[in-house]
């Protein structure tokens, strides 16, 4: 027998959401079949073609739909010249199409339940009654309160999540940070929610892209995730001065607009370092095995570019994203208070703030050992529970599923009636370990 697994990240901003779930299937692919005695095969559907650059384990597959991004006006069209209403129906029969075909036993979906303006309920409800089980995996930050509340307003709240997914994974530390107690995640969801711990320790590096930077050492390393909007914090690194001794890589990301990646460009030319000192370039190989080996890291603060930090014993500076979200900023400041970064509010940000922290932190190693850093460890453990719960619940009538609350009422009854009174639940939430 074999397992089949799929996943699913919608990439509008960024990498971050592929990027995880990448990390979760070397981790699938390296613990199902030692707990399960079974091969596993899986599918990552993501929404940008930068995610394919990074391998995958063997009996693994991407397929990337067309690409949304966000803009002040909502989701458009990345690339295709196409309404935006056509790309929305373009992904989501391609991605039930695909899901139906792999019928996957675990359905993994990243941070968004129901995808960009709903593109997964489809799928959702052709899954129903398959035996496939849904799993919604989530970054331990979201936003402040009342914009996470309001965010679940908007999908339905708790009620619909519950319908289609038998499990909530939360990957953080809940001593860190517990977004369930600050009313990130409603406590409804509780019975079926569990704190992994941090997706940091075991994540895979990528050999397709050895060859594109060598770093010699010693060097610091300033890096801002996809680039998207992290033109500020690369001028400012690309000004500061640069540790006696050390070299400079800033890595400004596929995703960084070309003007902001010329001007940081400019400004290592401008500054009068040394020719060679500074190395700027939007992608290098290894990058878990390039902040390791750093003497200290400058970062925005993205959920995969903490994860990577925090493996290491690397000095960290993290300077959130100023936009959009707070997530960036409470996850800084969290992880500050716990002794596991430092962190400076974006409106500090200038070059002499970089140029005095990276001249100390060159010094000394950051430990972080208090921190549960070990999900992917766990990952493999929670999956299996899931397949074998869906086994044995066997094929369900569409529309209800075997431990839901709501089994034996149809979906229009569960998921779309306002007056459906939903269930609470006040069990506590349970840490795996």
């Amino acid at each position: 027998m074999s397992i089949t697994v799929a996943m699913y990240s919608h990439d509008s901003v960024g990498l971050g959401h592929a990027r995880r779930n990448r990390a979760l299937a070397f981790a699938l692919a390296a613990d199902l079949p030692r707990i399960t005695g079974e091969r596993v095969r899986g599918l990552l559907v993501a929404g940008h073609p930068g995610a394919t650059a990074d391998a995958l384990p063997e009996g693994w597959d991407w397929l990337v739909l067309p690409g949304f991004t966000r803009t002040t006006n909502g989701y458009q069209s990345r690339k295709l010249d196409v309404s935006t209403e056509r790309l929305w129906h373009l992904r989501s029969s391609t991605a039930t199409a695909a899901l139906e075909a792999m019928t996957p036993e675990l359905l993994i979906v990243d941070r968004h339940p129901f995808g960009v303006d709903n593109e997964l309920l489809p799928v959702l409800e052709t899954l129903q009654g398959t035996g496939t089980r849904c799993v919604l995996g989530m970054r331990e930050v979201l936003d402040t309160p009342a914009a996470a509340r309001n965010e679940w307003d908007i999908i339905g709240g708790a009620a619909g999540v519950a319908h289609y997914y038998s499990g909530l994974w939360i990957y953080g530390d809940q001593a860190v940070y517990d977004p369930v107690a600050t009313g990130e995640i409603p406590q409804e969801l509780s019975p079926i929610t569990r704190f992994t711990g941090y997706l940091a320790h075991g994540r895979p590096d990528d050999p397709l892209t050895a060859s594109s930077i060598t770093a010699e050492q010693p060097y610091v390393l300033t890096m801002v995730g996809g680039g998207a909007d992290g033109g500020a914090l690369g001028l400012a690194a690309a000004w500061s001065t640069v540790p006696e001794g050390h070299r400079h890589i800033i890595l400004t990301g596929p995703q960084m607009p070309a003007a902001d990646h010329d001007a940081i460009l400019d400004a290592v030319r401008s500054s009068g370092a040394p020719r060679g000192q500074v190395r700027v370039t939007r992608y290098a190989p290894h990058v878990p095995k390039l902040v390791r080996d750093a003497a200290a890291v400058i970062s925005m603060g993205g959920y995969n570019s903490l994860a990577e930090i925090m493996a290491t014993t690397t000095p960290a500076l993290i300077v959130p994203r100023s936009s959009r979200r707070a997530e960036q900023r409470l996850r800084a400041h969290s992880l500050a208070e716990a002794g596991a970064v430092d962190a400076l509010n974006p409106e500090d940000l200038d070059t002499r703030q970089l140029s005095i922290w990276l001249a100390g932190a060159v010094r000394r190693r950051s430990l972080r050992d208090s921190i549960d850093l070990d999900g992917l460890t766990r990952i493999g453990g929670l999956a299996a529970e899931q397949i074998i719960a869906g086994r044995a619940a066997g094929p369900q009538t569409p529309g209800t599923r075997a431990d839901s609350p709501e089994s034996g009422r149809t979906t229009s009854e569960t998921f779309s009636s306002p007056s459906h009174p939903g269930h609470p639940h006040t069990a506590p939430v349970e840490r795996v370990r």
